[in-house]
């Protein structure tokens, strides 16, 4: 029986699978916003004011900007705009919404999900 973070693994296995593939198809700016989608949710740890934390938990300020991008209900939902959009900005986009769904599989695949109020993993 597999995991659930097993499951998380696999999925992040086929979505890399996926966005290499459609970087290869597409190149020009696919690359690069397939690139920007992979790294860009975690920008939120800089988003909002610095506050008190301890190691390991994120500013209570920061931590609706980091659920909110890091739900995988968001790239879903890009995703599905992103279909009826005419090419090329609607493959590009694409793209962008893969590699972002790919990070959140991989951070649930490696046992990071949503913070706490508190700014703590749960």
């Amino acid at each position: 029986m597999v995991s659930v973070r097993g499951a998380w693994a696999l999925f992040g296995a086929f979505l890399l699978f996926w966005l290499v593939l459609e970087m290869v198809n597409h190149g020009g700016g696919t690359i690069l916003l397939g690139i920007v989608g992979v790294f860009a949710p975690d920008l939120t740890f800089f988003i909002g004011p610095p506050g008190e934390h301890e190691p390991g938990q994120l500013t209570r300020r920061r931590v609706p900007s980091y659920n909110l991008v890091h739900r995988p209900i968001a790239p879903v939902l890009w995703l599905v705009v992103c279909v009826v959009l005419p090419d090329p900005p609607g493959t590009a986009l694409f793209t962008l919404g893969l590699a972002w769904l790919l990070h959140i599989s991989l951070d649930r695949a490696l046992g990071y999900g949503l913070r706490t109020a508190d700014g703590w993993q749960r």
